[in-house]
């Protein structure tokens, strides 16, 4: 079969050409790095699921499954954070969380959860309900007391399992810091069920019994390992004891409510007992340092006395008594001179006083001042007596004025000449009008000298 003309195949080659390109071809390493990275966008994850498959390698590694009825993703837990990742006993069926970051490993194109955090499924609820006893016992103030603790107590009661790896860290301490310390051991379950009712009987054993401090104290542990020490009976019987608790649960970042009610939070049951037990090689250790600055203070001490006492065997006094007398006979005889001076110019200067006080009395003399007013009045006299008669002469020519005036004036004057006032009698008005009278009625007429009361018989109009 013969192919199409060359002219017919150049125009489909070209139009070939001009067809739009095709989905982009990854590399399997660029796919890869690429699903890489999406899961990588996904950040911190939580997944919740059932265990199984647990393998713990020999290089320390920590790989098992997560599944449920759906899927299964591979986890693994590197070494370095085992240890603070898994914090319980792992088995397979256990359901749990696991908090990570996904990865792949692109060798055999499989992800994985690398999990830094392995918590059993519920721990949410456990966490919520020790939140709301925890606010609820702040609230009553069990957070608040702190009692001193005893420097040297003289028995030391401790809670934890006679069997547990708490007691002999506790009991390996007290050996290197005082040997045979009188410990007491209130044995009691740490963990289960009836644990924290057990704890609590036991403190309350170790307080009847008259220890000094109580030690309540046991090893690390995930949060169900420790619940008993978040229970309110732990928390009460800490509250009820009455000398000072100290806890030492766990290791450094395990928290309980038992640490916060307590009087005294220690890191681990090894802080636990440093805490409370005296260390007796430094006390020895102090007791020789203050021995030393005893005796050190006693030769100093003997030291200055010696040197007071040399120094008092070589004074004249001791040596001889006489230059005690001799001296104080100096003594005397100066303050003798000094006060006869101070004597003598004392009285000077009172007799220099008294004398100008007497001149100024003689100044001030009752005579003398006496005498001075007496000149002074005869001089002022003389004008006393013009000032006081210009006055009266002008009185007396005023009031001989005011008399001539009444004079010319005065009624009297009038009268004396014949004529009269009539009045009504009771009244001080004159009468100008005869027709205001009537006949009976009483009137009296002032004269010059004298007046005269009569009676109306009649009246009628002036005459000529």
């Amino acid at each position: 079969m013969s192919g199409p003309p060359d002219d017919d195949w150049g125009e489909l080659s070209a139009f070939a050409r001009e067809e739009p390109p095709g989905p982009k071809v990854y590399s399997v390493g660029e796919l890869t790095r690429e699903i890489k990275d999406a899961l990588e966008e996904l950040g911190r994850v939580s997944v919740e699921g059932e265990v199984s498959r647990v393998v713990r390698a020999a290089s320390g590694h920590l790989y098992f499954d997560l599944k449920d009825i759906d899927a299964k993703i591979s986890c693994t837990v590197w070494r370095s954070q085992v240890a603070d990742a898994v914090r319980f006993d792992l088995s397979e069926g256990a359901q749990v969380v696991a908090h990570g970051r996904l990865d792949v490993y692109g060798p055999r194109g499989t992800y994985s959860l690398n999990v830094q955090r392995l918590e059993p499924a519920g721990l949410g609820a456990l966490l919520l309900k020790l939140e709301k006893l925890k606010a609820e016992l702040k609230a009553l103030g069990w957070f608040d007391r702190k009692r001193p603790l005893p420097p040297m107590p003289l028995r030391i009661g401790v809670v934890t399992s006679r069997d547990g790896a708490a007691l002999q860290d506790f009991l390996r301490t007290r050996s290197l810091r005082w040997p045979l310390y009188p410990v007491v051991l209130a044995h009691t379950s740490v963990q289960g069920a009836s644990a924290a009712l057990e704890i609590a009987a036991a403190i309350r054993r170790l307080d009847a019994h008259g220890v000094d401090v109580v030690v309540l104290c046991r090893g690390g542990g995930s949060l169900e390992d420790l619940w008993a020490f978040n229970e309110r009976a732990v928390a009460e019987a800490i509250r009820a004891c009455n000398v000072p608790v100290v806890t030492g649960v766990g290791h450094e970042t395990d928290f309980t409510l038992a640490d916060l009610v307590a009087d005294h939070r220690a890191h681990t049951p090894t802080d636990a007992a440093q805490t409370v037990i005296p260390d007796r090689r430094a006390m020895l250790a102090d007791f020789e340092r203050a021995r030393n600055h005893l005796l050190q203070a006693i030769d100093g001490a003997l030291d200055r006395r010696e040197q007071r006492l040399a120094r008092a065997s070589a004074s004249p006094a001791l040596k001889s008594p006489a230059w005690i007398l001799d001296r104080r006979s100096d003594a005397l005889a100066h303050l003798a001179r000094s006060l006869r001076l101070a004597a003598g110019s004392r009285t000077d200067r009172a007799a220099s006083r008294l004398a100008r006080a007497g001149t100024r009395l003689a100044r001030q003399s009752p005579a003398l001042r006496i005498e001075r007013r007496n000149a002074r009045v005869a001089a002022l006299a003389p004008r006393l007596a013009r000032a006081v008669a210009a006055p009266l002469e002008s009185a007396e020519r005023r009031i001989d004025l005011a008399r001539a005036s009444l004079e010319a004036i005065s009624p009297l004057r009038v009268l004396r000449r014949g004529y009269s006032i009539t009045r009504r009698e009771g009244e001080k008005a004159p009468l100008s009008d005869a027709a205001t009278l009537r006949r009976g009625e009483a009137i009296r007429t002032i004269l010059a000298s004298g007046s005269v009361l009569s009676r109306v018989e009649e009246t009628g109009a002036a005459g000529p």
